[in-house]
């Protein structure tokens, strides 16, 4: 045999030793070997089954992703052919694209739905397989007392639904310390939260992400209250309005306003005096560290109506009022903002009164005496009879209606000045008196009787001249 290169149409190979036959050690020619034998005697047909995985409907298997469309995924478990993956056995999620959730050569496992449909395939869904690999690690952490992670996927009535590996369902109400009315933001985001309910035959998850919440800043509230102390003024946001009060975040722990600490009058509904969003100054007034109460007061805040009033009035003196509410024993007059006195029966008239309605009708407007003022049980004693006797009318209506109404010790004479040709009005309230006089024709009257006559004038052009029910 020549060592000379062969030549093949202008082309030049080598061929190696190990590519041609050889001879042994005893000059014996030895071929190339084509095939080599690995079966191990077994017959090709027998090597070929045992290739093929042997599973059951029901049991996991895995395998790695070979084709994707639009509406399902191939998956090559090593069986006689491919298993198929229905788009809505891909995830959790509704309304995927599956090219989102998996892509070529992706090694996934599967459930065995369908061993073989009426077409002959085999049908897997990776979102039970993930069901089942996701049950039993939230049953561990379920019993750990531990806390779940994923990401919002969807909101549906009542709250949202987190991706835990199966769908968890967190109401509403428990996805902040206080509940929260949009909850779209939250799409998208992962977060962190307690399993509090677990049935898997019905194949429910209740979360809570207000309990983990609570859980993890009980120490900041616990610090938090501690150095809360009674007696001084925090800003806070109102969270929250509901019957009994309002609810003011302070920075770190909500705390209760009553309804009878929102303000110094009457409330109807708390409502009336806040809305949620308003940032407030409030006072504290207890803090209970045992059940992490805090009640706060914002009326505190504020000036006490019934001191100033005691502070500007004196016993004696004449103010103007509305009749609020006939009672057995007398009538109630409003005669400031949220100040009400009382006329007792025996102050209506000078004359013996049975029924206050004999006197007096709600809604009527007169004058009155004070003749007590009780600033520690926050009543005033009131007189209509001896309002009739006349005396001094308190600064606020002096003020008001001009000197001209009153003499020189500050006792009210009326308009009747008002009808002086020299006399020019120098406010409203002295032009309304003025206006009053010159469509009636009032000359002369009694100078002190507040209640009949010029009293009555008063009241015909007290909301007019002044703008208010008390003037």
């Amino acid at each position: 045999m020549s060592d000379e290169p062969a030549a093949h149409g202008g082309m030049t190979a080598t061929l190696s030793p190990e590519a041609m036959g050889h001879f042994d050690d005893q000059g014996v020619y030895v071929p190339r070997s084509i095939t080599e034998d690995d079966l191990g005697g077994a017959s090709l047909e027998d090597a070929m089954a045992g290739t093929i995985v042997e599973f059951e409907d029901g049991d996991l298997v895995q395998g790695t992703v070979v084709k994707i469309d639009r509406d399902e995924v191939l998956l090559d478990i090593g069986f006689k052919s491919e298993g198929v993956i229905p788009v809505r056995e891909l995830s959790i999620r509704n309304d995927v694209d599956p090219s989102e959730i998996v892509s070529i050569g992706d090694a996934v496992e599967a459930l065995v739905l369908q061993k073989e449909d009426k077409e002959g395939r085999l049908i897997l869904s990776k979102k039970r397989a993930q069901y089942e690999r996701a049950w039993g690690t939230i049953e561990k952490l379920k019993e750990a007392n531990q806390v779940v992670s994923g990401p919002v996927i969807e909101v549906v009535k009542g709250g949202l639904i987190v991706d835990i590996g199966l769908r968890g369902f967190l109401p509403a109400s428990l996805v902040e310390l206080r509940r929260v009315r949009e909850l779209q933001p939250y799409v998208g985001k992962t977060i962190e939260a307690k399993i509090i309910e677990l049935d898997r035959n019905r194949n429910n998850v209740v979360l809570s992400r207000r309990a983990w919440l609570e859980e993890t800043q009980k120490e900041q509230r616990g610090e938090f209250l501690v150095n809360l102390k009674p007696g001084e003024r925090r800003r806070g946001v109102v969270s929250s309005v509901v019957n009994f009060g309002a609810f003011v975040d302070l920075g770190g722990m909500d705390g209760l306003v009553h309804v009878s600490e929102l303000s110094w009058k009457h409330v109807d509904h708390p409502s009336s005096v806040v809305s949620v969003g308003d940032e407030i100054e409030v006072e504290v007034l207890d803090v209970d560290l045992s059940k992490e109460r805090i009640s706060l007061s914002l009326k505190a805040t504020q000036t006490d109506p019934w001191q100033d009033f005691a502070n500007s009035h004196q016993v004696g003196e004449l103010v103007y009022g509305r009749i609020t509410k006939l009672v057995p024993f007398g009538s109630f007059v409003q005669v400031g903002d949220g100040i009400e006195g009382l006329v007792h029966i025996s102050e209506m008239a000078v004359h013996h009164v049975d029924l206050p309605e004999q006197v007096v009708t709600p809604g009527e407007e007169l004058w009155v005496k004070i003749i007590d003022i009780d600033l520690q049980r926050r009543r005033i004693s009131l007189s209509i009879k001896q309002a009739a006797e006349g005396g001094e009318v308190s600064e606020e209506y002096r003020e008001a209606f001009g000197e001209h109404a009153y003499d020189e010790q500050g006792n009210y004479i009326g308009p009747f000045e008002f009808a002086e040709a020299e006399f020019t009005p120098e406010t409203e309230a002295q032009a309304a008196w003025a206006e009053y006089v010159a469509e009636h024709g009032v000359a002369e009257a009694p100078a002190a009787d507040p209640v009949g006559g010029a009293g009555d004038v008063a009241g015909a052009v007290a909301d007019e001249a002044i703008g208010t029910s008390e003037a």
